[in-house]
């Protein structure tokens, strides 16, 4: 009876055992911090589905909010970060992110070539592209003529005065009058800085509203004539209405880029390059583009997708675009001084 006894409690403990053990091996968790909205929830449950890694979502508001916390936690806490281009610079030098093991990553041929090895990561060690995008000229083509736009100077025409939309970021609107002078956007030279604020004090007058929230949104409700706007954003407004266009400034495009990086105290990195391989699938890539209008970096996506939207140059701008776009560069403590001749220019 005592051996029977002793029988059955062993097999009650191996059962538990394995079912511990198998509870633990398929309730991993992938630990990601993202922008809000990043990522369609359809792909983190399909993710999950098929790998039974469980996606843990936090969500920051900007680089500097992500920056700080990743700081306070001693880059711990997360297997999976987005920080923007500059700021995976910023963060490699400062030990916060993993060199990234590519051998991992079976898709990683999908990522278009004219994204990777940018001067804030060469060759790609700590960071790959996820989403990119140029802040370029949006007209509603119903009231101008799309031909005539060409460059950001257009802006500043007496016949768009109380026409203009500019973004609600210091960098980008900033950096297109730095443009215009024949400075770097990513200057730190105050009298370089101030001479850009005055040439766009002569901007207010034409200028209706400030938007990051979403800038497409007073081109459709036709509060706006021109302005500034992302890609994804005409994409999806030209997608409502036929009328708003983008257009790529001869003086370039500002360029932007949100990356994968896994960081350097991430828990689960393997889920984390599991993650990455899932989304480099043009099959995600194409979910993202569909619902977020978002423009991915990835060779496989296009024969996916409808026609119009393959070929949109918009969506997927060309090379020489891309190249002739302008990446914001880390300014260090001059983002002050970018900050008070802003809080100058939003008060005329």
């Amino acid at each position: 009876m005592k051996k029977l006894l002793a029988c059955r409690i062993l097999k009650s403990a191996l059962i538990a055992t394995l079912a511990l053990f198998s509870t633990s091996l398929f309730a991993q968790k992938l630990y990601v911090y993202n922008w809000t909205e990043y990522i369609p929830s359809k792909l983190l449950a399909d993710f999950t589905k098929e790998t039974g890694i469980e996606v843990i979502y936090s969500t920051f508001e900007s680089n500097e909010e992500m920056y700080s916390k990743m700081k306070l936690m001693k880059s711990s806490g997360y297997d999976l970060v987005f920080p923007s281009s500059y700021y995976i610079g910023k963060m490699a030098q400062e030990n916060m992110l993993q060199p990234l093991d590519k051998s991992k990553l079976r898709n990683l041929n999908n990522i278009s070539q004219a994204l990777l090895d940018k001067p804030f990561d060469p060759q790609n060690h700590y960071s790959l592209p996820y989403v990119y995008g140029l802040t370029g000229i949006g007209l509603n083509a119903a009231e101008i003529e799309p031909s005539a736009v060409t460059s950001w100077r257009d802006l500043w025409r007496p016949e768009y005065k109380g026409k203009v939309l500019l973004t609600a970021d210091s960098r980008e609107v900033f950096h297109i009058a730095l443009l215009l002078l024949g400075f770097s956007p990513n200057t730190t030279d105050e009298a370089e800085i101030e001479q850009a604020y005055q040439l766009l004090k002569t901007l207010i007058p034409n200028v209706v509203a400030f938007n990051s929230d979403s800038p497409e949104v007073p081109y459709l409700q036709g509060e706006v004539d021109i302005g500034m706007i992302w890609n994804g954003s005409a994409f999806r407004a030209h997608h409502e209405n036929s009328d708003i266009r983008f257009v790529y400034p001869k003086e370039g495009a500002i360029f932007w880029m949100d990356n994968y990086a896994i960081p350097k105290g991430a828990k689960n990195p393997d889920a984390a390059y599991q993650f990455i391989d899932f989304m480099l699938r043009p099959q995600s890539a194409k979910v993202v583009i569909e619902s977020m209008g978002f423009s991915m970096p990835n060779n496989g996506v296009k024969a996916l997708l409808s026609e119009a939207d393959a070929n949109d140059p918009t969506l997927f701008p060309s090379a020489a675009e891309i190249e002739n776009g302008v990446l914001q560069a880390d300014v260090g403590e001059a983002i002050d001084i970018y900050e008070k001749y802003w809080n100058l220019l939003k008060a005329h």
